[in-house]
């Protein structure tokens, strides 16, 4: 499949089928710690990215292939910012009208300034926004947006929608050592997030393989420390890899390159997603992708991933 992959184990969202409206990697941001790696060139256009009948088939072949259970979430998460989709308001509505599952949507919130995107939007039962700074300065160093996209933006953006939206507001805070896990960060942030008053805040961490070599996750103590700042409202979410188990439909290569475009995984993760084939099936799969030069292996942590080759990932520790 093109456009959807999963269901993956998801750290907010359990069982998340996910749907993909965006090429790699189409953003208007930059983060430090983006899992796809670099956004080159940074896109400012919403547009029809992807052809949004052909999507929906998609997702209606793949609800069709699962079993009660096997999905929590249907989410639309991108290879970049689905926002940029200029159809996403009219993807989200038709999906609803193919099941019952609940329907988030993943989104830096760096367009909800934009009255169009946040009516859009507004169908979905969930959205999850990130806000990782409480002033431009740090919003800048972490999220490094286009120019055309002031931290004044974002936050104006975030309140706006909260006054209009009746689902969840689910805010993402990723956790980055020695960035905005120092208590003068965190409560700075808080204040920031106290004035736009999400259902939750969710902490996260850089887990998978991070744009820039240098980005570490919080220890346990920033952990522990944000979520104390913070405020009563914020939840830790750290994924469980042995949560899902994607659908055996197409190509089995093609399932791992679906996947690991949007979610890059340690080759472990990889065999418990594709549990319902063997493990020899799984590896043979992989070399098949590697020796086509569709896949690529990324270091970062100590850890090997398996990502897409078009995703570009720094060598260097530079924070350039």
């Amino acid at each position: 499949m093109k456009y959807v992959f999963g269901p993956v184990p998801s750290r907010r969202l359990g069982k998340s089928l996910g749907i993909d409206p965006i090429p790699l990697k189409t953003c208007n941001w930059n983060c430090v710690y983006c899992q796809l790696g670099r956004s080159v060139p940074l896109t400012l256009e919403r547009a029809e990215y992807v052809p949004r009948q052909d999507l929906i088939i998609e997702v209606e072949q793949a609800l069709a292939a699962q079993k009660p259970g096997e999905v929590d979430w249907v989410t639309f998460v991108g290879s970049g910012e689905p926002t940029l989709h200029a159809s996403l308001g009219w993807m989200i509505r038709q999906v609803k009208k193919c099941t019952d599952l609940p329907v988030a949507v993943i989104t830096n919130g760096s367009l909800l300034y934009l009255p169009e995107v946040r009516e859009e939007i507004s169908a979905a039962d969930a959205i999850l926004p990130t806000l990782d700074a409480g002033n431009a300065r740090l919003y800048k160093q972490i999220n490094r947006a286009a120019p055309r996209f002031s931290y004044e933006h974002h936050v104006e953006g975030l309140n706006l929608f909260r006054q209009e939206y009746s689902g969840k507001l689910w805010m993402e805070v990723m956790l980055v050592q020695g960035m905005n896990d120092t208590p003068e960060a965190l409560r700075e942030l808080a204040q920031v997030l106290q004035t736009i008053d999400p259902d939750q805040v969710q902490i996260t961490l850089p887990l998978r393989p991070p744009c820039e070599a240098w980005v570490r996750p919080a220890d346990a103590a920033g952990v522990q420390q944000a979520a104390d700042i913070l405020g009563a409202a914020v939840s830790v979410a750290i994924p469980d890899s042995s949560q899902a188990q994607a659908a055996r439909i197409g190509d089995l290569a093609d399932t791992i390159l679906s996947v690991v475009t949007r979610h890059p995984m340690r080759a472990v993760e990889l065999q418990l997603l594709l549990s319902r084939w063997s493990a020899v099936e799984v590896q043979e799969a992989i070399r098949k992708l590697e020796n086509q030069h569709q896949i690529q292996t990324v270091e970062r942590g100590g850890h090997s991933f398996l990502s897409a080759a078009g995703a570009q990932y720094p060598k260097d520790k530079n924070m350039l």
